[in-house]
């Protein structure tokens, strides 16, 4: 007998929000409901039989079998049929919750040259010659020679007339501009490459400061040229009669060309010794003028943070306390600041990007400062709870230059440094990643009862977590940090489900999908860290605060991997974690709506809602966000009730950060290959059938034309039917 086609239409009854939906699957005018996978994932299916039993209704029951032994053979599987999902979005206002106005921020640590040689936009490295250390003679890296030993002598002695910064640079010159020992054309001298190359770029001016020394007259000249001494970009001449005495010297260079790898250069062609010290050069166009790299600063400002964390991270500690931030040797006049060697990260700064820069860069970015202090714990050394005090104080006097008022002592010297009012300082860390090592919690309880006594209005952060149980000491937060596989992190998204509802809140203060899943910094790394966010905005009753971690890395330095920024001396890009905290960025001060994914929705999928106002627009909008970890395409039903359908415009916006491959990295050669693509929503409203991509986010924003006070009270007054 011949084979006949039979279509079995499987056609959704529809949605209950506490059944899985009901399938009418017709075969010859007969109805099979069931909510098990061989209805609820298919909607259409063809069965081939054999024409041998009669008539075609007559074989309804064997063709119905067929069916029934086909899913349950193939279970419905998620590779092959998990393609259907239901979002139900409750908008009435007693289902509402106002999320942190701080909830999403970031965390700038010292690693990676971050600040040095990045953010911070001085282009002289080991400008004072002090990473050699406080030996004479010591290393000038990266500062080298221009001649040879014929013609000049470099070394280091204890001659600076900084207390605090006792080295400076002795430059003996051999050769003269007459006589037998005749100097090259230009002169001899020594050249400062910067951190990997100065970007110099044409009509722009740098200002050049440097201290100078010498028993006999000078002629220097300061040039900004190539790699290799050969084009020059500006040049200066410093010519004085009398500098016997240290003598402060400043030259405005405007450069002529550009080049990205450039030095500076002084040189000279007149026989004699010449000492050098604390020799600085620096963009005139940094943010407002407070030092800052612009393209760098604006990529941190374009995310919006509620706050900022500083300045570390392990950077706080040091592998040994003599290593460690310590906050008054990063404050006052540059030149007198000492620097340090960081020896987790293993790399010397100037300490330009000090306390008060910190503090600065907070109120630049309309961001909350987050201050984490030193508490007397390295990684290999902890100081007894007896001695303590010191270290207390210290913490104390920072509060007080951060707020203090202007005729206090610390509060005066912030003063002095441009800035009379007082920073916003209301969020303090005692120490980093502390909780088990020695002395801690005593130590602890000492800083905390000082410093509510002095600031009872400040917030407290301990190290030891208490998501899964009450801390044994008082704090107003306490730090979560989290760095996993990809599968791990998305899975994450319900930690805080758990967490009691009442006591400390948690300051995730260091987030990121670490080792293989994440490269250089790939979108499966970001997806999954999306899928966790969403579970931290669902969370955000006991969630007070989250940042990604590191921030910056520039790519001469790789210390840790991945990173949120990356960049060298002239160009910079984000990598695809950077742009998934950008769907995030409206969602501090919003109001979360409560959102349910179906429990036959596919396990690959987290999402949440939220409606903000705009600040550019001045608007209100409701926000759909979907992370689709899964590698099949996903049709889902977005349903929205408890509100007025007339409140939403029936067009949005969609946006995208997706790729043909998870594993996809941005780069220098190709820096937008992972960004969010925003395209028009043509039929948005109540009820949207929406498609996400395989490994996606996802946004949907929907135009309000009324505020969140306007929505309905009552759960059921405005619910959505199929």
């Amino acid at each position: 007998m011949p084979w006949q086609e039979v279509v079995v239409d499987c056609r959704p009854l529809g949605f209950s929000a506490t059944a899985a939906p009901r399938y009418s699957c017709r075969l010859c005018n007969s109805h099979f409901h069931s909510s098990s996978p061989a209805c609820t994932k298919a909607t259409k299916a063809r069965v081939s039989i054999k024409e041998a039993m009669g008539t075609r209704c007559d074989r309804n029951s064997l063709i119905l079998g067929l069916l029934i032994g086909f899913c349950v053979l193939f279970q419905c599987s998620a590779n092959l049929w998990d393609t259907n999902a239901l979002l139900v979005v409750n908008a009435s206002k007693s289902s509402t919750r106002k999320m942190p106005e701080s909830l999403f921020g970031v965390f700038f640590e010292e690693i990676n040259h971050a600040g040095a040689g990045g953010l911070w936009a001085e282009l002289v490295s080991n400008r004072g010659f002090e990473s050699g250390g406080q030996h004479s003679p010591s290393i000038i890296d990266p500062w080298s020679i221009i001649g040879d030993d014929s013609m000049l002598k470099v070394t280091t002695d204890f001659s600076s007339c900084f207390k605090q910064n006792p080295m400076a640079l002795k430059m003996e010159v051999l050769c003269d501009n007459h006589g037998t020992n005749i100097c090259p054309v230009g002169g001899v001298g020594i050249y400062n490459p910067g951190h990997w190359g100065m970007n110099i770029e044409e009509g722009k001016t740098y200002n050049l400061v440097l201290y100078i020394r010498s028993l006999e007259s000078i002629n220097v000249t300061v040039s900004l040229t190539d790699s290799i001494g050969v084009q020059t970009l500006a040049t200066a001449n410093i010519i004085e009669s009398d500098v016997s005495d240290w003598t402060k010297m400043e030259a405005k260079l405007k450069a002529k060309g550009s080049n990205v790898n450039s030095r500076l250069q002084l040189k000279t062609d007149k026989k004699g010794v010449i000492w050098f010290d604390q020799v600085s050069l620096m963009p005139t166009d940094t943010y407002k003028g407070h030092g800052f790299r612009n393209d760098l600063f604006k990529m941190v400002a374009d995310m919006k943070p509620g706050f900022i964390r500083f300045p570390g991270g392990c950077f706080v500690e040091g592998e040994y306390l003599r290593n460690a931030f310590r906050w008054k040797e990063t404050v006052g006049p540059w030149e007198e600041r000492p620097g340090h060697f960081g020896d987790v990260w293993m790399y010397w700064t100037e300490d330009g990007l000090g306390h008060y820069e910190f503090l600065q860069l907070a109120e630049d970015l309309g961001a909350a400062p987050v201050w984490v202090f030193n508490n007397g714990i390295s990684h290999k050394e902890s100081v007894d709870p007896s001695n303590i005090m010191p270290f207390v104080q210290e913490a104390l006097d920072g509060i007080e230059f951060a707020r203090g008022d202007p005729n206090s002592t610390w509060g005066s010297v912030r003063a002095k440094m441009g800035h009379p009012e007082p920073f916003d300082l209301k969020y303090v860390a005692i120490g980093n990643e502390d909780c088990w090592l020695k002395n801690y919690r005593a130590n602890y309880l000492q800083f905390y009862a000082a410093i509510q006594k002095a600031y009872p209005d400040i917030k407290m952060i301990s190290n030891c977590d208490g998501s899964n149980g009450q801390l044994d000491h008082p704090a107003d937060m306490y730090d979560f940090h989290i760095y996993a596989n990809a599968s791990t992190v998305f899975s994450m998204a319900n930690t805080f489900d758990r967490t009691s509802r009442v006591g400390p809140k948690a300051f995730v203060s260091e987030y990121a999908v670490t080792g293989n899943d994440a490269g250089s910094g790939s979108l499966l790394g970001a997806l999954a860290e999306a899928g966790f966010l969403l579970g931290v905005e669902k969370n955000s009753d006991v969630v007070e605060m989250a940042s990604y971690a590191p921030l910056f890395v520039n790519t001469n330095d790789r210390r840790w991997m991945p990173d949120a920024i990356v960049f060298d001396s002239s160009q910079s890009y984000g990598t695809p974690s950077y742009w998934m905290q950008h769907f995030f960025k409206e969602s501090n001060g919003a109001t979360l709506l409560k959102s349910t994914l179906q429990a036959n929705s596919s396990s690959s999928l987290e999402a949440s809602a939220i409606v903000y106002r705009d600040t550019e627009d001045n608007k209100n909008y409701l926000r759909v966000k979907v992370v689709n970890f899964g590698s099949n395409t996903v049709n889902l039903k977005i349903m929205i009730n408890g509100l007025d359908p007339n409140l939403l415009d029936t067009s949005g916006s969609k946006t995208v950060l997706s790729s043909t491959n998870v594993r996809d990295e941005n780069s220098f050669a190709n820096p937008e290959k992972v960004t969010p693509v925003k395209s028009l929503l043509e039929t948005a409203g109540k009820n949207m059938d929406v498609i996400l991509l395989p490994h996606s986010l996802t946004c949907f924003d929907v135009k309000m034309k009324s505020d969140i006070t306007q929505m309905t009270a009552d759960d059921t007054a405005y619910v959505s039917s199929m």
